[in-house]
């Protein structure tokens, strides 16, 4: 089959690559008809590159039909139309009965620190073939994937994958108070859709960000919007906006790829040009992100106000300002979404006959999966007025 792998820094390849097969009695194996590209992969790209080998296979936003499944699959039938959550969660262990299937017990990586494996996203998650491929081997089938009518065009469920939950579960944490202001920072792929949730609910939505296509496409959906290429205070105009105290509840949508950190930037680029062993070393225990989302979201919530962190931090040794977070006696809330602690209450949504968050319209280009290598570097460099990816196969 034909797979989109990872060969080294920005340099994705598409290849022939053996079959999946099921290995265990609870496997389906999947045939992808549609695969998301995600702005976490461009963390793959650069600079997660440490945690990457030749050959990996990326993509975590998958949706397809079942071609086989193991002796012990019950729930799932050949032919069944299913999504595919990014994060490999069991559904029947402690953490994935409270919720925090992204913290799944019988899927942490525990020699690395970290949570529940993920498709296609390195050995820090697992090292598990990813989904930007024309077949998936799918583990716990009787309980990880979202069975969702056929009839519907692939994006009406595609984005069950990651950006729905993920944006909604960034809705959720942000708990926005009755009559609120949600600023959502950074509108790519999750800031736009938590802001089309928030409006959805009813929610008076701020959104910031520089590229005038992203902005346009929330405004378009009712947001209030400032352009932080046109404003050399951001904080100052949300007050503006907000009786002078800042907004309710903030969404960090951007993570670390923030710009606006020169000399973080500066360092990541020397620490590329270091043995990929030491990189790995020196992310995993003094790393530093680019912060200024962050920064911005702390001076821009009111006091007493919630900052909801969806965008993705790496980074061991982040330089966090405690002191201004707990004088504003601020609340955190952060982690990968929980993804099937939220699906089925946004299938239902989706299963209505009106496109309430408009995802039919959601992806800016639909590509080829041969197309990808090209499309990785237009996305990073958000060219061409691309928003949102899916491949088909």
């Amino acid at each position: 089959m034909k797979a989109v792998t990872w060969q080294g820094r920005r340099d994705m390849r598409v290849v022939e690559v053996p079959d999946p097969t099921i290995e265990e009695p609870t496997d389906a194996v999947i045939g992808i008809t549609s695969t998301g590209l995600c702005g976490s992969d461009l963390h793959l790209y650069d600079p997660l590159t440490p945690f990457m080998t030749p050959g990996d296979i990326v993509g975590h936003e998958p949706m397809g039909v079942v071609r086989e499944v193991g002796s012990a699959v019950s729930t799932l039938e050949v032919g069944d139309r299913v999504v595919v959550p990014f994060n490999i969660s069991c559904g029947t262990c402690w953490m994935c009965g409270q919720g925090l299937h992204s913290q799944c017990e019988t899927t942490q990586n525990k020699e690395h620190g970290t949570g529940a494996s993920l498709f296609g996203y390195s050995k820090l998650y697992g090292q598990v073939p990813g989904g930007q491929a024309e077949m998936l081997r799918v583990p716990f089938a009787d309980t990880l994937p979202i069975k969702v009518p056929h009839g519907r065009p692939d994006d009406r469920f595609l984005f069950l994958s990651d950006v729905l939950p993920t944006a909604w579960q960034g809705v959720e944490y942000a708990d926005v108070p009755q009559g609120g202001t949600l600023l959502v920072i950074g509108v790519g792929p999750i800031g736009d859709m938590a802001c089309r949730i928030a409006l959805h609910r009813g929610v008076r939505v701020i959104a910031v960000d520089s590229v005038p296509e992203r902005l346009a496409r929330v405004f378009g959906r009712g947001a209030e919007t400032i352009d932080m290429s046109r404003t050399d205070d951001v904080p100052a105009k949300v007050r503006e906006l907000t009786d002078g105290r800042g907004a309710d509840s903030v969404i960090d949508a951007v993570g670390m790829e923030a710009h606006g950190s020169p000399v973080t930037e500066g360092a990541q680029k020397v620490l590329g040009l270091l043995p990929k062993k030491i990189q790995g070393a020196v992310m995993q225990n003094a790393g530093v992100d680019r912060l200024a989302a962050l920064y911005t979201a702390i001076e821009c919530v009111r006091r007493g106000g919630t900052i909801s962190i969806s965008g993705v931090y790496g980074g061991a040794a982040d330089p966090i300002p405690l002191m201004q977070i707990f004088d504003k006696q601020l609340q955190l809330r952060m982690g990968q979404a929980n993804v099937r602690r939220w699906s089925d209450d946004i299938l239902r949504l989706l299963e209505d006959e009106t496109d309430h968050l408009g995802v039919e319209e959601f992806a800016t280009h639909h590509l080829p999966l041969d197309e990808a290598p090209d499309a990785y570097a237009t996305f990073r460099d958000k060219g061409d007025g691309m928003a949102k990816v899916v491949f088909t196969t």
